[in-house]
């Protein structure tokens, strides 16, 4: 799916600092014209791109090129990442000699993920960047809540002074190129189960509904196989993947076009009731819906 970013003309990229405190994610798998780049700094996330699993830990740099479709599938409860998306039209003004040649490609590896693991000095430089770019940023909050869901919502991103955030987003870029080339790469994708693929594909076209027990016998395995092998190849439980979907799911309800109730998105995300969505939203959030969204409805004034 081809994701719009919504990102206003005055600014040539985005950045902030994902957080699984703070936020939960974007589950569908997507691409969008603008290259993506992450820096982990805290724990690990995990993708998938076609059909493989791709785990990064603390210290990873890696790109995802306009043409790769990617799914945010799992991260650790502590994970922090610098997520920093960059316009073809940057690319262009800043790669004008071979040496960035490679980042005007549509991609670099049709399996793959480019990464490289930093050296603690390189890794430190690149978030001393990063860090100093959010001066002027939106509250971390609004982000984490927002940033993700920019596409499908009115919200848009802001920053303070775009024009040194955009010479910043330049000096990035480039910092992060050399020190991909110069770094060394991780090999560490896994090929998914076809179990564990269908069950994916399920969920993400809207099977999120279906108990385990549905899952996998469409999947054409037992219950306990499909729950052992999708948390063993994806790194978190089924049943929390599918919780996480149906959060991601609600959101898209709520600020859909056809302006749904809190009670009318929770059931169409496919929550059994408005009592498992509680629970599930406030384990995710650290607070209830009632002050999340107001939380939200303040912020967008």
């Amino acid at each position: 799916m081809l994701a719009d970013l919504k990102l206003g003309r005055q600014y040539d990229g985005l950045l902030y600092l994902a957080e699984s405190a703070r936020n939960v994610p974007k589950l569908d798998s997507h691409h969008h014209v603008e290259l993506e780049l992450n820096l982990v700094v805290r724990g690990w996330v995990t993708y998938v791109i076609r059909s493989r699993r791709f785990t990064f830990p603390s210290r990873t740099l890696f790109w995802l090129f306009p043409e790769q479709e990617h799914q945010l599938v799992a991260r650790s409860d502590d994970a922090q990442y610098y997520v920093a998306v960059f316009k073809p039209s940057l690319i262009a003004k800043s790669c004008r000699t071979p040496a960035y040649e490679g980042l005007k490609r549509g991609n670099h590896d049709r399996d793959g993920v480019l990464n490289t693991h930093l050296a603690p000095d390189t890794f430190d430089l690149i978030r001393k960047t990063m860090d100093s770019l959010m001066e002027g940023a939106l509250d971390p909050d609004v982000l984490n809540r927002e940033a993700g869901y920019g596409w499908l919502s009115n919200f848009s991103f802001e920053h303070g002074d775009p024009d040194g955030l955009n010479a910043g987003l330049h000096h990035l870029l480039l910092l992060c190129w050399r020190s991909q080339k110069t770094g060394k790469g991780r090999g560490n994708a896994m090929a998914l189960h076809r179990a564990v693929r269908r069950a994916l594909e399920l969920m993400n076209d809207g099977g999120a509904e279906m108990n385990l027990g549905q899952l996998a016998r469409a999947c054409g395995t037992s219950d306990a196989y499909l729950s052992r092998t999708f948390r063993r190849q994806i790194g978190v439980p089924l049943s929390h993947y599918r919780n996480s979907l149906r959060l991601s799911r609600f959101w898209e309800e709520f600020r859909g076009p056809e302006q749904k109730t809190v009670a009318e998105a929770v059931y169409a995300a496919g929550f059994g009731s408005y009592a498992q969505f509680y629970k599930i939203f406030t384990q995710a959030y650290g607070q209830g819906p009632r002050a999340c969204l107001a939380a939200g409805a303040t912020s967008a004034t």
